[in-house]
């Protein structure tokens, strides 16, 4: 009866949020109170386990979401993103210009949201078609693939964050970081061999007025900031993140040095870091700059600290109903230890993405669910609870249709029929998601 309990709060979020369009925040606090009320929970207990629940999650990773935001609109209104993209080019060569869109998104979406990133490459991925004479289709499919794999797998984006959260991986927030990156490479490469192998057949018609040349493009947006300003809010966070980590591991614990290392490798210290490294971005240190883009990077962080925050809260109300006491007592056999407990959180995660169409919401939920579950299938430490991570990311990118607000991103802006778009971008984004969960068993098969 319990599982049932929980299996109706799941059902009623995806409903809610596919077919009623009701708001994810607003299906999962109801979701909550109706499973901590119809699992008997005291009534008292279940406001104050939603509460607590909301709280705590913000207290891990709350700050981490905003700074990331913060990072990301001035990485894309400064011109940053776009001198990422320049550079990239610079070094691939112009005879693969597939792979230049692919590297391109899987660079630009650690920090930027991969609806916003491609809205913003989107002229530059038409002149780069138009320059080497390839398919827009193929182009678009290039970048829509490489920025999918970093946004569910890499933080600080959101869903990785949360997901990381909901598990307990908030102190290992470095590790998920290094296997995020790793992890979404093979999941990259096989979207670039699906726009060659499959989307450069399909032919969009191409404005040629529309599609500027590539220098055009360069010269439109006036002048650029440096390469290693461009980067080094991108970069600065990982790598103190890194050092965090290692510090963590080695050294005298209690030693001054250890200490520094691990408040400058803190996520929240690291992210606040990077924020500060983004502000020489800036065109201008004025109201409009240190008020409006800061303002509008809160606005955009909102609704994803609350749908995180109302996933916390489900989490722990689910966490209370004694559901992981259950799980204990029960013999799940070989499905609940091992490599083969990941295919637990992808498949959940891929039903859920594929029926509400929200990649972030797939990884809040799914983590909220499979948290309990990890004490019975012997998960913890840093390198298993990051692959659980991986495997519901993977899942959160199985697949991208007509219900995800990005697979019309990619539609629109690449002149693609739907029906060319699930040709191009399902079919894609399904063997990334296979593509990413294999890999994902493998790395646990070898080092776990």
């Amino acid at each position: 009866m319990l599982f049932l309990i929980i299996l109706l709060g799941v059902l009623f979020v995806v409903f809610a949020t596919a077919k009623l369009k009701l708001h994810p925040f607003l299906a999962l606090i109801l979701s909550a109170f109706f499973v901590g009320i119809a699992s008997g929970m005291p009534l008292l207990d279940v406001v104050s386990n939603i509460t607590g629940g909301f709280g705590s999650l913000m207290t891990s990773i709350g700050i981490v979401i905003v700074a990331g935001t913060m990072i990301g609109v001035i990485l894309e209104r400064s011109g940053a993103a776009l001198r990422m993209a320049e550079v990239v080019l610079r070094v691939v060569g112009p005879k693969r210009p597939q792979l230049a869109m692919t590297i391109i998104g899987y660079i630009v979406s650690i920090p930027v949201f991969c609806d916003s990133a491609f809205i913003i490459l989107s002229s530059l991925q038409k002149s780069l078609a138009k320059r080497a004479k390839v398919t827009v289709a193929s182009m678009g499919v290039a970048l829509a693939t490489g920025l999918y794999a970093t946004h569910v797998l890499v933080p600080p984006t959101p869903g990785p964050i949360a997901a990381a959260g909901n598990i307990g991986a908030s102190n290992y927030l470095g590790t998920v970081i290094i296997v995020g990156l790793i992890v979404a490479i093979p999941a990259a490469f096989v979207g670039y061999l699906w726009a060659v192998k499959v989307a450069s057949k399909i032919q969009v018609p191409l404005d040629q007025e529309e599609a500027m040349d590539y220098d055009e493009i360069i010269k439109s947006f006036g002048e650029m900031p440096s390469t290693f300003k461009a980067f080094l809010p991108i970069v600065l966070p990982i790598i103190l993140i890194g050092i965090g980590s290692v510090a963590s591991l080695v050294g005298d614990p209690e030693s001054g040095v250890n200490m520094f290392f691990r408040f400058l490798g803190s996520p929240v210290v690291a992210l606040l870091l990077g924020v500060f490294a983004a502000f020489p971005l800036l065109p201008k240190l004025n109201e409009e700059t240190l008020t409006g883009w800061i303002g509008d990077s809160l606005k955009d962080a909102a609704p994803i600290l609350l749908i995180t925050a109302a996933g916390g809260s489900f989490g722990t109300v689910i966490k209370e109903t004694g559901v992981g006491d259950l799980l204990q007592q029960m013999d799940l056999g070989a499905l609940a230890t091992g490599s083969l407990f990941l295919l637990v959180p992808f498949l959940i995660a891929a039903a859920l993405k594929t029926a509400q169409g929200s990649s972030t919401t797939a990884l809040v939920i799914t983590s909220t669910l499979v948290a309990p579950m990890l004490v019975t299938a012997g998960v913890e430490g840093a390198l298993p609870l990051a692959l659980v991570v991986m495997a519901i990311g993977a899942g959160a990118m199985t697949v991208s249709h007509v219900n995800d607000s990005f697979f019309w991103v990619v539609t629109q802006y690449s002149g693609m029929e739907v029906t060319q778009a699930y040709k191009a971008q399902t079919m894609a984004t399904l063997l990334q998601g296979v593509t990413t969960i294999v890999f994902t068993i493998i790395l646990w098969l070898i080092f776990v």
